[in-house]
């Protein structure tokens, strides 16, 4: 399986952060949140140069509209090794590009969790990110009614609840807990 080296994907929401994770040995996933539209090209070029492969989070990304437009943007002209949404059109964008896609599913209540597993039946995305991941019974039952890889992130605190959520199916977790990118 594609994390089976790295089971905790640091996500971060800052240029310090993500120097930060550069240097850290036994990454090679990197999550990117909350990133400017001019910072793009000097993250890939950092990323490539210390051999890390970059998760982008479309939806995020200040001074891009989330559309397929923008989409075929990042796959064509920044090339991440992932894309993260909720929307489809970005997804099926990735997926013709050979982008890894991964669909964030909100927990917020049973309309939306049926509403997101409707789109993963429509999209097929290589992996499911199940927001907050810290519910394990969850994480269990997305991947069972999906059959879709899942990963869990948000409201991850602790070396314990990481454990629990990959015992639970998840096969990695994403977080922004630095405390947590070297387990």
């Amino acid at each position: 399986m594609m994390f089976e080296k790295q089971q905790v994907l640091p996500a971060t929401k800052s240029m310090k952060d993500f120097e930060q994770v550069l240097s850290t040995k036994n990454v090679e996933f990197i999550v990117m949140l909350e990133v400017h539209i001019a910072q793009l090209d000097n993250i890939m070029k950092l990323a490539k140069a210390n051999h890390k492969k970059i998760l982008l989070h479309a939806d995020l990304i200040q001074g891009l509209k989330n559309d397929e437009y923008s989409a075929e943007f990042l796959c064509q002209k920044i090339k991440p090794d992932g894309v993260i949404s909720t929307r489809a059109s970005v997804l099926k964008t990735a997926k013709k590009n050979g982008i890894l896609s991964i669909q964030r599913l909100f927990l917020l209540d049973t309309l939306a969790i049926d509403t997101s597993y409707s789109l993963a039946q429509k999209v097929q995305p290589d992996f499911i990110e199940v927001l907050p991941g810290c519910v394990p019974h969850l994480i269990q039952k997305v991947s069972q009614e999906t059959n879709i890889p899942v990963i869990a992130g948000g409201l991850i605190t602790n070396h314990e609840e990481v454990t629990s959520v990959l015992k639970a199916g998840a096969h990695a977790v994403t977080t922004s807990r630095k405390e947590l990118w070297r387990i």
